[in-house]
């Protein structure tokens, strides 16, 4: 990973997921991505989930947790493609969402 001038891409049901939760989850989410595209390392905040070329932003508001589903290109520049997001409801992290961004991100990179 590099060090700051990271760049964010949301995809339409990404931004649409930060759209629709509680506004005080959505302004701590655009602090924690701030750190982030800051250069900060933090598993906290934004962790990669084993086994996969995913990621996940981490906010856990009002004993809410949060996430938002994404994945690095850095072939031109230090960017981080936000897939969509979820209310995470059990401890472990849904096969199906880490699919689903795992399908997104192929498709972009196929795309690109």
């Amino acid at each position: 990973m590099v060090n700051g001038n990271i760049s964010i891409l949301f995809t339409d049901e990404a931004a649409e997921f930060l759209r629709t939760i509680p506004q005080q989850a959505r302004d701590k989410f655009t602090y924690n991505i701030g750190r982030i595209k800051g250069g900060e390392r933090n598993n906290e905040i934004f962790k990669k989930l084993e086994n996969t070329e995913i990621w996940e932003f981490r906010t856990l508001y009002n004993k809410i947790a949060y996430r938002l589903f994404a994945f690095w290109d850095t072939e031109s520049e230090s960017l981080i493609v936000a897939t969509h997001g979820i209310i995470k409801k059990t401890q472990k992290t849904p096969n199906k969402e880490i699919r689903k961004a795992e399908s997104i991100r192929n498709e972009y990179f196929n795309n690109k």
